[in-house]
């Protein structure tokens, strides 16, 4: 693909934050909450964690800046196999999760068109969403890029405008009475939110995966993602703890809107509309940016005989147009099966299980970070990358360990299916290329 239609640095960056922040921000709040403001520990050990794994794949990026991030650091270190099965489980992973996108952009965008809470005007609007990003990334990355910094520029800028003025509102007194709502022990609730800011990190690798569309990368894609890190922990964090110190904890944990919550407090309806319409931005361009991540690792896997080859076909501008069109058919679908209020639970719990799938692809970069650093000869570098790998894989684990036991043994079955998938695609495989059958597992 030529330069001119790749992501420069500011856009990279944008990537980064858009798809770590997304739509999680705008509910976090509530979340955290419901532990309370002794949180801000939760924060701290989950941004050491965040760190670890935004340097692993910064490094990384600077020697070997492939396209498929996770993936091929899987493929190259552990064979085709695992290759395969970290492609498997984060394109599987974050196409529902970008359905849950779609799904809470419709519903911001019911406080200005109420008539979208009818259950099948609701699903219209989810599907129309869905093929407006593909539309989107058909016309190539460096609209996509235009695209989410503009949309998720705006609606950040305004997010940081909050974190800073929001000082004027807060009041010390309802941040210490907000303190420890449920007293728990000090481990505990710093346990308890360093898994809820997990999910809010998820994401850092975005650069690295899209290293294909991004110029300059052995420069711009350790760099996005480092740059990407910071805004998302300084959005996260101020406005957590602002909040925190404006609304009652009462009150905040119990609200679907806490942004436009507080924002009603200080300027009334119009400020809770204004936040809903950044919800939007945010949202959208999430679902934009998500939907080139997944599109670039199904390819890099297709690219290798990983994955189905319709995912690799590419049009005369470099736009893999089968690969975004198959991806708007399944969220579509996704989106249509789960309409129905039976289904509503299934589909959170699904949700669930991909987010605790996602931290396989994090523990296979792990080891291939210590295999690229771990053995450095300084011996001070290979302290230090034996230390980032050790942290962030404990992370991986923590998090792991901290999910429902029904949420893991859900994930593993839907690991352990990657086996026959596999079979098949390498069964087809040989068939077209019968010299290939010794070529590896």
């Amino acid at each position: 693909m030529v330069a001119e239609k790749k992501m420069g640095l500011f856009m990279a960056t944008m990537l980064v934050t858009v798809n770590m922040v997304g739509t999680g921000i705008f509910l976090l709040p509530a979340t955290m909450a419901t532990i309370g403001s002794i949180s801000i520990y939760g924060w701290i050990a989950g941004t050491i964690g965040a760190a670890a794994l935004a340097i692993m794949f910064a490094q990384l990026g600077t020697v070997d800046p492939q396209a498929g991030g996770p993936y091929a650091y899987a493929r190259e270190t552990f064979g085709r196999y695992p290759g395969f099965q970290t492609n498997y489980v984060y394109w599987s992973a974050n196409l529902v999760g970008n359905v849950a996108v779609a799904t809470t952009v419709v519903g911001y965008l019911t406080q200005f068109f109420p008539a979208l809470k009818i259950p099948l005007l609701a699903t219209i609007c989810g599907v129309a969403l869905i093929w407006l990003s593909v539309v989107i990334n058909l016309v190539g990355p460096r609209f996509v890029g235009f695209i989410t910094s503009w949309s998720a520029g705006i609606a950040t800028v305004v997010l940081i405008i909050i974190s800073i003025v929001g000082w004027a509102w807060f009041d010390p007194t309802i941040f210490r009475a907000s303190w420890n709502p449920g007293n728990l022990s000090t481990l505990n609730a710093t346990m308890s939110s360093a898994a809820i800011a997990l999910w809010a990190f998820m994401g850092i690798e975005s650069a690295s995966v899209a290293a294909a569309v991004i110029e300059n990368p052995r420069r711009n894609v350790p760099l996005a993602t480092m740059l990407g890190l910071a805004l998302a922990t300084f959005l996260y964090i101020s406005t957590c703890v602002v909040l925190m110190g404006m609304v009652p904890v009462d009150q905040l944990k119990n609200s679907e809107a806490p942004f436009s919550l507080a924002a009603s407090h200080v300027v009334g309806t119009f400020g809770a509309l204004a936040i809903a319409l950044c919800a939007i931005l945010k949202a959208g361009a999430s679902l934009i940016g998500w939907t080139l991540t997944i599109s670039q690792s199904a390819q890099a896997a297709a690219d290798d005989g990983m994955f189905p080859r319709e995912f690799g076909l590419i049009s005369g501008s470099g736009v893999p147009i089968w690969n975004f069109i198959i991806s708007g058919i399944l969220m579509s679908a996704i989106i249509v099966a789960t309409a129905s209020a039976s289904l509503n639970q299934q589909f959170e719990e699904v949700i669930n299980m991909a987010v605790v799938l996602t931290l396989l692809p994090y523990l296979y970069t792990s080891v291939t970070y210590l295999k690229a650093f771990g053995l450095d000869a300084n011996r001070k570098k290979a302290a230090f990358a034996i230390g980032v790998a050790v942290i962030a894989t404990a992370y991986c684990l923590g998090a792991v360990a901290g999910s429902d036991a029904d949420t893991v043994r859900s994930a593993m079955i839907f690991l352990f299916l990657s086996v026959p998938f596999y079979a098949a695609i390498r069964r087809n495989d040989y068939a077209k290329s019968p010299t290939t059958r010794h070529g590896g597992a």
